[in-house]
């Protein structure tokens, strides 16, 4: 008996990390698609949707499921996300057109964000006494092996088969992994017998959040950040914030208790959360245009460089779900917020003499401080509550983390594309007027062989001067991101660690 309960235990955990799997690499293979995409079915000018709709969706869609399976079943709400995500994956690649494929997506979105909240709070239920940051570390490797298969296997698809396949794929993994949770899973959490269900915070919340969100993703790229589009996506964020605000106040039971807050481990926890994803997510953004555009390297040397971070936030979980018992989640936090300003810190000396090797390390650095504090603080959150706000919890921590990198990465964008174009204009009177015009239509023309071969040595070198002074202001917003990171774990209560041993 005891042999099949914990064979049943394996069988679940295998079956949440592949549908973990699914929605990881879902965000990464398309990238490699796109262009083909575009040739085939058009619609250039919503190709950034593409990317939006799922991110969106997802977004609103992880404290939704989260409040939900505190409610209802966690395994029917479990099958429904792999279902639905597996139905959309089918339409996306019978996508006709670009408008029906974003539609697509935003099923799709909606189908991972419930995946995500779900697999941690279905490994959070099953972990044995002791075990619990060891059994949510599982679901850190997940990503970085994402990270290291998806983009390649984006290309082999579009190379071999056909771009559509990128979404197919998803057809035989989504079933296996159907088939393993409706087998295997059990309720393992006692639910609530009376149920109000939330209508007026769930709509308040997701408009708020679609809203706040647009907003950073096409303030300083789509629209000005004075135009009247912005200004119009900001007042609808604040009328959906003050209607979510009230409807909480009303609820029998809201989706997210705002006196959640008055404790200081749910509010410390998700901050630290949210500033190290800022930092993180910046980095990875724009990184990438230091390497290529200030160094010259590479695309591939630069995809080694940005994998260290993956590799390293991975490898940071995995280690910490085997010591957290000995350290204790303060502590862990304090480790890994130190990491990341450590990391970050150093990235305000890179120069154009930075070698890859250097940069390999610093953001080893920053990755393995990312994954003590993503653990850490998800096991502080999580303790905050009682057990049947588990959901809830585990889903809100998530958002924190998409909320910060969604917010991180569109207020760097916006500094780097203005302070990148205003230090090209001081450079005008010596550079050839026709790279300028490029660089205004698009500053990705950097990483275009056809537009290195446009330019002379002393063009060369004034760019890179100028790629490195725009992005070097990144790199300040990502270290003072991480020192408030810092500061909100040593703000954490107590040594969790010691207090409630028994989830470690």
């Amino acid at each position: 008996m005891h042999q099949s309960i914990k064979t049943g235990r394996i069988y679940i955990i295998g079956a949440a990390l592949l549908a973990l799997f699914l929605g990881a690499m879902d965000a990464l293979v398309i990238s490699a698609a796109m262009p083909t995409i575009i040739t085939e079915v058009g619609g250039l000018h919503l190709y950034a949707w593409v990317y939006s709709a799922y991110f969106l969706a997802r977004a609103v869609a992880l404290p939704v499921f989260g409040k939900l399976s505190d409610l209802f079943d966690t395994k029917k709400l479990f099958l429904f996300s792999i279902g639905l995500f597996i139905l959309s994956s089918v339409a996306a690649g019978a996508s006709p057109s670009m408008a029906f494929l974003i539609a697509a997506r935003v099923f799709q979105g909606i189908g991972a964000g419930g995946i995500f909240a779900l697999v941690y709070i279905v490994l959070s239920d099953i972990s044995l006494p002791g075990q619990r940051a060891k059994t949510l570390s599982f679901a850190s490797s997940i990503w970085g092996i994402s990270s290291v298969i998806g983009p390649t296997l984006g290309g082999f698809i579009v190379t071999y088969f056909s771009w559509r396949w990128i979404f197919y794929i998803n057809i035989p993994l989504g079933v296996l992994s159907f088939v393993g949770i409706s087998l295997y899973l059990k309720e393992f959490r006692e639910k609530k017998k009376t149920i109000f269900l939330d209508v007026a915070g769930v709509i308040f919340l997701s408009g708020f959040i679609l809203a706040l969100l647009t907003i950073f993703i096409t303030g300083g790229r789509d629209f000005e950040w004075n135009s009247w589009q912005i200004m119009s996506l900001s007042f609808t964020t604040l009328i959906f914030g003050a209607g979510f605000y009230l409807a909480e106040k009303r609820a029998k039971d809201p989706i997210l208790d705002l006196s959640f807050f008055k404790h200081k481990r749910f509010a410390y926890g998700n901050l630290a959360s949210f500033f190290s994803s800022f930092s993180i997510f910046a980095l990875f953004a724009y990184a990438p245009l230091f390497l290529q555009g200030a160094l010259e390297q590479t695309p591939m040397q630069v995809g080694w460089a940005m994998l260290s971070l993956s590799l390293g936030w991975s490898l940071g979980s995995l280690v910490l779900g085997r010591i957290m018992g000995r350290v204790g989640a303060k502590t862990a936090a304090l480790a890994g917020g130190l990491l990341m300003v450590i990391g970050s810190g150093l990235t305000l000396g890179f120069n154009l003499t930075t070698t890859m090797a250097h940069s390999f390390i610093v953001f080893q650095v920053v990755g393995l401080g990312m994954g003590f504090i993503t653990l850490s603080t998800l096991i502080v959150v999580q303790e905050s509550l009682s057990k049947k706000d588990l959901g809830v919890a585990t889903s809100f921590h998530q958002f924190s983390r998409t909320f910060g990198g969604t917010i991180g990465v569109g207020i760097c964008g916006g500094i780097a594309t203005s302070g990148l174009l205003n230090r090209l204009e001081e450079t005008s009177h010596v550079l050839n007027p026709q790279l300028l015009a490029k660089l205004r239509e698009s500053m990705e023309n950097l990483f275009r062989p056809e537009f290195a071969a446009m330019m002379t040595q002393g063009e060369r070198q004034i760019l890179q001067e100028v790629v490195l002074q725009g992005v070097s202001s990144i790199f300040l917003i990502a270290c003072i991101s991480s020192i408030l990171g810092f500061v909100c774990c040593l703000m954490l209560p107590g040594e969790i660690g010691q207090k409630n041993k028994t989830i470690f």
